[in-house]
């Protein structure tokens, strides 16, 4: 392959020297620009990156890593789960991290593992990571999490109590307790007496927070509280404890913790002859792709994954670069609560608890904003 004019390596690798006079700048330009360092005209970069381009140029990080002490690289300790929540929000990370410059190392840890996040955290500190990204959601009995040993880099714990003493500790979360009580608002907006619980396995954290904000919001309006029923995140956990809420005339209204539990509890409902929403309403969370085409299309709460992990990954990069920079605090993420045709008015409820009358998804229930501030989507 005939190699471009002002080539000068011959056969082997690109240099950084063979980019600056390929790009009429000089080496420390060309530093400049691949470290996203200020003080580069548009021009130049534009130049930089072109000639990098053209002869095939790739950043030595093993060369930078000796130079600046850092190894260019994150480490994250997850959970390996198939769930939508967990693997979701590790997708946006690894897509937030594409435009750091820093390369991920992911440590899964397994269900009922107490010590898998100490060995997980172990393990990528000997692997000279610059900072840790910490998702794991599940708080395993007896405080096994503890990491025993000292680290001394920055750790973003991720909409969960940190589980290690860190030389710095960043949180960021997915404000389920937000989402939850701006869900069981939108149920009590509808005119519901009170809203019924389906929550998820109290060892996770996020099962805790929607819990939380369920309670906040029935406190908040002076509603009765339902006993809580709780479920393990799957349908089929929906549908059994369904044939249960079926059986009682005063459920008008579910707020699951889940998608999948949301839909095993209308196929439940539905088949015991309580209509969704006419009878009952129930409203999910997650918004995974199959809610909008079950029957009836759910009314769901939607989480922000990809923004939560860009302002998280954005405040970790941070306090690698700039320890000494403090950051302002976080913000919390968007409340979005997807309107579909799951929820509606309460109905009218007869001596022998059978509802007449219920307003179906087209009446101004469709039309409900969410009580805390954030967005409201209607889809089909």
């Amino acid at each position: 392959m005939t190699q471009p004019q002002g080539w000068a390596g011959g056969t082997g690798a690109p240099r950084s020297v063979d980019v600056a006079r390929l790009a009429g700048v000089s080496q420390k330009t060309v530093s400049r620009v691949f470290n996203n360092e200020p003080y580069v005209s548009a021009d130049a970069r534009r130049r930089v990156l072109a000639a990098a381009e053209k002869i095939g140029y790739r950043l030595n990080h093993a060369a930078r890593a000796l130079a600046s002490g850092r190894t260019r690289s994150i480490g994250v300790v997850t959970l390996g789960t198939a769930l939508y929540g967990p693997a979701s929000l590790l997708m946006g990370i690894e897509r937030a991290a594409r435009g750091t410059g820093y390369a991920l190392r992911v440590v899964n840890t397994l269900e009922g593992d107490p010590g898998g996040i100490a060995g997980a955290v172990t393990s990528l500190l000997e692997q000279g990571v610059d900072g840790i990204v910490i998702s794991e959601p599940i708080d395993e009995e007896g405080g096994g999490g503890a990491v025993p040993v000292g680290v001394d880099v920055p750790v973003l714990v991720l909409g969960a109590p940190a589980p290690v003493e860190a030389a710095r500790t960043l949180a960021a979360g997915v404000g389920a307790d937000l989402l939850a009580r701006a869900a069981t608002d939108h149920l009590l907006d509808l005119g519901h007496a009170t809203v019924h619980h389906l929550a998820g396995p109290q060892r996770w954290y996020a099962a805790r927070d929607r819990l939380e904000g369920w309670r906040a919001a029935l406190a908040a309006r002076g509603r009765s509280e339902p006993p809580v029923v709780e479920g393990d995140w799957s349908a089929a956990s929906g549908y059994t404890v369904g044939r249960e809420l079926a059986a009682d005339p005063d459920v008008t209204a579910v707020f699951a913790a889940n998608d999948d539990m949301a839909i095993g509890l209308i196929h439940a409902l539905t088949e015991a002859g309580r209509r969704v929403p006419e009878d009952v309403s129930v409203i999910g969370f997650d918004d995974v792709p199959v809610a909008a085409y079950i029957t009836p299309p759910l009314t769901t709460m939607r989480q922000p994954f990809d923004a939560v992990a860009q302002e998280g990954l954005r405040r970790l990069v941070h306090a690698i670069e700039k320890p000494d920079v403090d950051l302002p605090p976080a913000q919390d993420p968007p409340v979005d609560l997807v309107l579909r045709a799951s929820t509606a008015s309460a109905p009218f409820l007869t001596t022998s608890g059978r509802g007449r009358g219920g307003a179906g998804p087209s009446s101004e229930a469709r039309h409900t904003k969410p009580s805390a501030s954030g967005n409201l989507s209607e889809h089909p």
